[in-house]
């Protein structure tokens, strides 16, 4: 099979809810960013992949037929958190296998306020094993809401662990707001402190009010070809999809009773084990990282599932700025969902964004000198991890 390419990308800058286009206009403005940027028509693009978790069904056709009705193949997907990026996955699936050279990934979110929730309460929760683990090991964690008790529950069990101070945490969302200030398409732009972190409200355990990322709406999109589709188009800006894995929960999830299992460290873990091991590129390699960071406990545990350091090397790795400009590795040069939101189908494709942006040495005062290749981890709980490698062309 032949690599994929991401020859356009597109996003639009995220909302507070309420404060959004719709769902379809969303995912078609960033449609249309993305084959401008890539230099090309709607009609050359043979299939589209769009995701989004709280639209209703067709929701992708919504928004692709603002492009055009040409009858191509349409597919709707939600894969929760990890839903763009899936999207991603599949318009590259479908490149490499050599069903089509040119495939459309869109990723739109219209969200409600406040923290996320069960849509429908007439049926079981897909994440009721999740959460059991979260209530039978904290005293009071049924009335907290669903992915405040499961990551803030995964930072605490990590603490326990290795022993890190709740100061790590707030480190790492301190640099998500210097990234963040550079970035025209965060929603929160001001540069806060460790201490203010820490001192914002309790939410559950040691997590605080500004180490969760907020609600958000937006979109983003990327066009992926074949590297002929490439080369006959200007494959000077696209950028070659070196590696990408898809994984879903093992046993150790559920069967050892742990939080930080349960919320994807396997996950990432298997993913980012599965790129190193088809690219032959290892975690050292990388410059430039976008991640999950949902909650800044999160952003934390990926560092050690990604291998950017040992495992309980976390609290070594962020307070010697291993994770920003001057260290090892430039972690989350957007800001992060910390600082842009978290419209759930948009953000994988955001990140890809940004990653794409940054390898074309695009990305303004946010460059990341001498980048080449970026890792990208996006991570959906019920679940779903994609880990993707992309590299310079």
């Amino acid at each position: 099979m032949s690599q994929g390419y991401v020859l356009g990308v597109g996003m639009i800058p995220f909302t507070k809810p309420g404060q959004s286009a719709s769902y379809a206009d969303m995912g078609a403005t960033a449609a249309r960013l993305a084959l401008a940027d890539a230099g090309i028509a709607y009609d050359q693009v043979r299939q589209a992949y769009v995701g989004y978790v709280y639209g209703d069904s067709t929701a992708g056709q919504a928004a692709i037929y603002q492009l055009g009705l040409t009858g191509i193949p349409i597919f709707n997907v939600n894969n929760n958190c990890s839903t763009g990026s899936t999207a991603l996955f599949l318009a590259r699936q479908a490149v490499e296998s050599g069903a089509v050279d040119c495939a459309l990934a869109v990723g739109s979110e219209q969200m409600a306020p406040g923290a996320l929730g069960a849509v429908f309460t007439d049926r079981p929760s897909p994440l009721q094993e999740f959460l059991a683990i979260a209530e039978k090991k904290f005293e009071g964690a049924g009335e907290v809401p669903m992915a405040i008790k499961l990551f803030g529950g995964a930072g605490f069990e990590y603490q326990e662990k290795y022993g890190a101070p709740t100061e790590t945490f707030a480190k790492v969302r301190a640099k998500a707001s210097r990234h963040a200030q550079h970035n025209d398409k965060a929603i929160f732009r001001k540069v806060m402190t460790p201490e203010e972190v820490m001192a914002s409200p309790k939410m559950f355990l040691n997590l605080t009010r500004l180490q969760c990322c907020p609600p958000t709406c937006g979109a983003a999109a990327a066009v992926v070809v074949s590297e002929a589709f490439a080369k006959r188009h200007g494959i000077g800006r696209a950028v070659r999809i070196r590696g990408q894995a898809l994984t879903t929960d093992r046993a150790s999830s559920f069967d050892q009773g742990s939080m930080m299992k349960a919320v994807g460290y396997d996950m990432a873990r298997d993913a980012a084990e599965q790129v190193y091991a088809q690219t032959g590129v290892g975690p050292r390699d990388v410059q430039v990282v976008e991640l999950h960071d949902c909650f800044a406990t999160n952003e934390v545990l990926t560092y050690e599932a990604l291998g950017l350091c040992g495992e309980g090397g976390a609290e070594k790795f962020v307070s010697e700025g291993d994770n920003t400009y001057g260290g090892q590795v430039v972690t989350n040069p957007s800001g992060g969902l910390l600082s842009k939101g978290h419209p759930l189908g948009a953000t994988g494709l955001a990140q890809c964004t940004e990653l794409v942006t940054q390898l074309r040495g695009e990305a303004g005062v946010r460059q990341v000198d001498g980048a080449r290749l970026a890792l990208q981890h996006n991570l959906g709980l019920g679940g779903a991890c994609v880990v993707t490698l992309y590299e310079r062309a």
